[in-house]
């Protein structure tokens, strides 16, 4: 029984010890990190495409920059998906059968979702080294592979969030719009009317 005390008490010493510890003003560790780091990180694009930085590509250019830069990973056409990389294109109206294949072109919900995942994350060995034009390029390129947009069209700040992705109605919106009297269903993102009691 005292044994049992002694080692509660010693739990609660050591948990205060630590916790003032936590509350040390410093520990001499790092630096803040400078406004011009603070830009570098803050790259992430919305849905509605407002933090899309200025430049533009089509999928003839990205065509050549896939080739040189992305072909390693993901396979000469995107749809290979080599090694641990998934596959890119392909996978229309699969997701409701046994077997969905989770693509671009067949999942994801926003066009926008693809230059902010290129920019920040791709190439696997250099991720963030490509410019705005190139990353636009790119994203045109799969969107054209994906049969979403022509091969002409020029992806910019302006088009790209205008790109209507196919499975744009499979997710929640981003902004939810709340109707009196409907409510939302579990796992469904559309809204449905309530059913008054009788």
């Amino acid at each position: 029984m005292q044994f049992g005390k002694l080692s509660a008490l010693a739990a609660v010493f050591l948990a205060a010890c630590a916790s003032s510890r936590a509350q040390s003003p410093k520990y001499n560790l790092g630096r803040t990190p400078t406004d011009e780091e603070i830009r570098a990180w803050d790259i992430s694009v919305g849905p509605e495409g407002k933090e899309l930085p200025p430049g533009s590509g089509n999928a003839v250019a990205g065509a050549k920059i896939y080739a040189e830069k992305c072909a390693l990973c993901h396979g000469p056409t995107a749809t290979e998906g080599k090694f641990l990389h998934g596959v890119l294109v392909g996978g229309k109206e699969s997701l409701t059968t046994l077997e969905p294949m989770k693509t671009i072109g067949s999942y994801w919900p926003y066009a926008t979702t693809i230059f902010d995942f290129v920019r920040r994350a791709m190439p696997f060995n250099n991720p963030g080294s490509l410019t705005a034009d190139e990353v636009y390029s790119l994203t045109a390129f799969l969107l054209y592979r994906n049969d979403i947009i022509e091969e002409p069209t020029v992806i910019d700040a302006m088009t790209l969030p205008k790109v209507r992705m196919p499975n744009r109605d499979g997710f929640f919106p981003a902004n939810p719009v709340w109707k009196p009297g409907y409510y939302q269903p579990y796992f469904s993102p559309q809204l449905e009317p309530r059913k008054k009691k009788q």
